[in-house]
C-alpha cells in the first residue's frame, strides 16, 4: 500500500490541480466550527489575589540637597531649617547660632512600596515629593532617609540622585513649566533592611480574594479549580473569598499549585451598574444594563442675546455745531427718513458716538421628538436611541437619573 503525503502530492500534482485541491481544503477549513473565543475569559491571577501575598507601604521624611537655588526658603519652611540644623549637628557642625540663607535644600516626603517576599539587600524604587515651597527638585540628591512601615519599624533606607521628568524656567515677563518639577523618583534608591515575615510553604489552606466581589464569580472560580484538580479542594466562603485546601499531590509544593491555578481562565460576572462622573461628564454603563418600557423626551429652551454696539463717526471735515444727523438705531448709519424711532448725534453730528445694537434669538429645539424605549433594550440600543435625540453626555446623565427615578432603569447608578 502506497501512502501519499502532502509533500509528495505537491511534487507530483499538476500546478493547476494542486491549486484546486488547496483551495478546496481552505474552503473546508472555513466551514469547520471555530474554537470558542476566549476574549471574555480572564485568568484567575487577573481577578483575584492570594491572601498574604501583598505589598506593604513605606514612608519617610528626608532632605534633598544640591538644588540650583530652587529649594525651600528657610525663613518660611521652619521644618526644613530645623532638619538641616539637626543633620549638621549629627555630623559635628554647629550651625544653630548662624543665620542660614541657603536655597539649595528642600524637605521631601519619600514613599515606596515593599513587594511581597522582599529579602534583605534587595533594592526598590522610591518616590520623592517636595514638602515646602521648593520650585524644583531637578538635579538634587536625596540624603539617607529611613523608610517606616505601618508599625513604625524601619524596613528600608533610601538615598540617591533624584530624577525629575519636569522642569521650570522663568524670566521677567514669561515662564515655562513642564510636568511637575517638585516630584521625582530615585530608581532602585532604597535598600531593604527588614523582611516581612510570611512562611508560604507552611500554609495548609489558601484564600483567594476577588478584586470585584461577586457570588457568581466566586462560584465559577471554585468550579474551575475543582475541575482542574479533579477534587473538591475549593469552595466559596462569601462573595469575595474562595477557600482552597492543599491537595495531597501538592504537599510541600504550594508554589507549583498557585502557579497552575492562577493561569486558569474564568468568565467573571458583572453587576448591572451605571457609573456617572458629573464633574467631567463621563458615563460608563455595564453590558447587563437593561431598560423597561419608557418614553424619553429631551429639549432645552435657549435664549441668546448678542450685544454688538456700533460706532457712529461724523462725516469727514464736518464743522463743529453742524446740523444734527439722524442715526438709524438698527444699522447705525445716517438716514434721511423721518425722525420717528431714530437717534440724533449730539453736538451737531461732529462727534463719535456708540449706537447700541441688540439681537435676541430664541431656540426651542422643536426638532427634537419623544422617543419610546421598549422593554429589555440592550446597552447599544439605549445609546443609539439617546444619540438619535441629539443628547450630549451631560444631558444623558440627567436622563439616566430620571429613568432610574421612574423605576425603568434596571441597574445601579453610582456617582463618582
Amino acid at each position: 500500500m502506497t501512502t501519499i503525503t502532502m509533500r509528495s502530492f505537491a511534487a507530483m500534482a499538476h500546478p493547476r490541480l494542486r491549486r484546486l485541491v488547496l483551495g478546496a481544503l481552505g474552503a473546508l477549513a472555513l466551514l469547520l466550527p471555530a474554537a470558542q473565543p476566549a476574549g471574555a475569559l480572564s485568568r484567575i491571577k487577573d481577578i483575584a489575589d492570594f491572601e498574604g501575598v501583598r505589598d506593604n507601604l513605606l514612608v519617610g521624611y528626608g532632605l534633598v540637597v544640591g538644588l540650583n537655588g530652587t529649594g525651600d526658603t528657610l525663613n518660611n519652611a521652619i521644618f526644613t531649617r530645623e532638619s538641616l540644623i539637626g543633620m549638621l549637628e549629627r555630623l559635628g557642625v554647629n550651625a544653630r547660632d548662624s543665620a542660614l540663607r541657603t536655597a539649595n535644600v528642600a524637605a521631601v516626603m519619600v514613599t515606596a512600596t515593599l513587594p511581597p517576599f522582599a529579602r534583605q539587600g534587595a533594592r526598590i524604587d522610591v518616590q520623592v515629593s517636595a514638602l515646602g515651597n521648593a520650585k524644583s527638585l531637578l538635579g538634587g540628591t536625596l540624603l539617607v532617609t529611613p523608610m517606616l512601615g505601618a508599625d513604625g519599624e524601619v524596613y528600608a533606607v533610601a538615598q540617591g540622585s533624584v530624577a525629575s521628568g519636569g522642569f521650570s524656567a522663568r524670566g521677567q515677563a514669561a515662564s515655562v513649566t513642564k510636568g511637575v518639577p517638585t516630584s521625582g523618583r530615585v530608581s532602585s534608591g532604597a535598600i531593604v533592611e527588614r523582611e516581612v515575615g510570611f512562611d508560604l510553604a507552611r500554609l495548609k489552606t489558601v484564600n483567594l480574594m476577588l478584586r470585584n466581589p461577586d457570588f457568581t464569580t466566586a462560584r465559577r472560580v471554585a468550579d474551575v479549580i475543582d475541575s482542574y484538580l479533579k477534587t473538591g479542594a475549593a469552595r466559596p466562603l462569601d462573595s469575595s473569598t474562595v477557600l482552597l485546601a492543599l491537595p495531597d499531590g501538592f504537599k510541600g509544593d504550594l508554589v507549583a499549585l498557585l502557579t497552575d491555578i492562577e493561569q486558569l481562565r474564568v468568565e467573571p460576572d458583572q453587576v448591572a451598574r451605571v457609573v456617572i462622573d458629573e464633574a467631567n461628564g463621563v458615563i460608563v454603563m455595564g453590558e447587563n444594563v437593561r431598560i423597561s418600557t419608557v418614553a424619553v423626551a429631551q429639549g432645552n429652551l435657549t435664549v441668546k442675546i448678542t450685544e454688538t454696539p456700533q460706532v457712529s463717526q461724523p462725516n469727514p471735515f464736518a464743522p463743529a455745531g453742524a446740523a444734527a444727523t439722524p442715526i438709524d438705531p438698527t444699522t447705525g448709519q445716517p438716514t434721511t427718513a423721518g425722525t420717528d424711532g431714530v437717534q440724533f448725534s449730539p453736538n451737531g453730528g461732529a462727534q463719535t458716538v456708540v449706537v447700541p445694537r441688540t439681537n435676541v434669538q430664541v431656540d426651542e429645539q422643536s426638532d427634537r421628538r419623544m422617543a419610546v424605549l421598549p422593554a429589555g433594550v440592550s446597552l447599544q440600543e439605549l445609546v443609539n436611541s439617546l444619540n438619535a435625540l441629539g443628547v450630549g453626555p451631560r444631558d444623558m446623565i440627567s436622563i439616566l437619573q430620571a429613568i432610574k427615578t421612574a423605576g425603568a432603569l434596571q441597574a445601579e447608578i453610582e456617582l463618582m
